[in-house]
């Protein structure tokens, strides 16, 4: 009965460990990707309504051009990927990337109600639009990046 309660508190931590790992660098290889991918026409022009109908992004129109806000964007997005990743070499560094994550995912979630996003052809609400079933993944990431700011706080003690 011991050997069998060691081998299960052995399992649950190597799967702790795996888990923590995926969160983190899972989320670095997201924010990573969307951030490069930030750069190209093509993601520019798909933000472009998510953007200007924002009622905290859609000034950026009227600074940069649509290119160059999804460049900001991107800036930002591949800044937080690259701190969140640091993490065995600087805890607090890591915590600012998980930070500025936080804040990434929370601006992206407003979208679902900045946007004409309830699909009427489907019976309305809950049939969110492409756009809005897309950014449904931003309740998990905004979830993985309080984790990853909780994980780097607590090592930085």
């Amino acid at each position: 009965m011991v050997a069998q309660n060691q081998t299960i508190s052995t399992a649950k931590n190597a799967f702790e460990k795996l888990g923590a790992f995926l969160i983190r660098y899972g989320l670095v290889l997201v924010l990573g990707w969307i951030g490069a991918m930030k750069f190209t026409a093509y993601e520019a022009e798909g933000i472009k309504t998510l953007v200007e109908t924002s009622p905290f992004m859609s000034w950026m129109f009227r600074v940069f051009s649509l290119q160059a806000t999804s460049n900001v964007i991107g800036v930002a997005e591949l800044i937080a990927a690259v701190l969140i990743a640091i993490r065995p070499l600087s805890a607090k560094l890591s915590a600012v990337g998980s930070v500025l994550a936080v804040f990434t995912f929370l601006t992206t979630l407003t979208f679902l109600f900045s946007l004409p996003g309830w699909e009427k052809s489907l019976g309305g609400f809950p049939a969110l639009s492409g756009s809005g079933g897309f950014l449904l993944k931003d309740v998990v990431l905004l979830g993985a990046a309080l984790f990853t700011l909780g994980d780097s706080l607590a090592a930085d003690r």
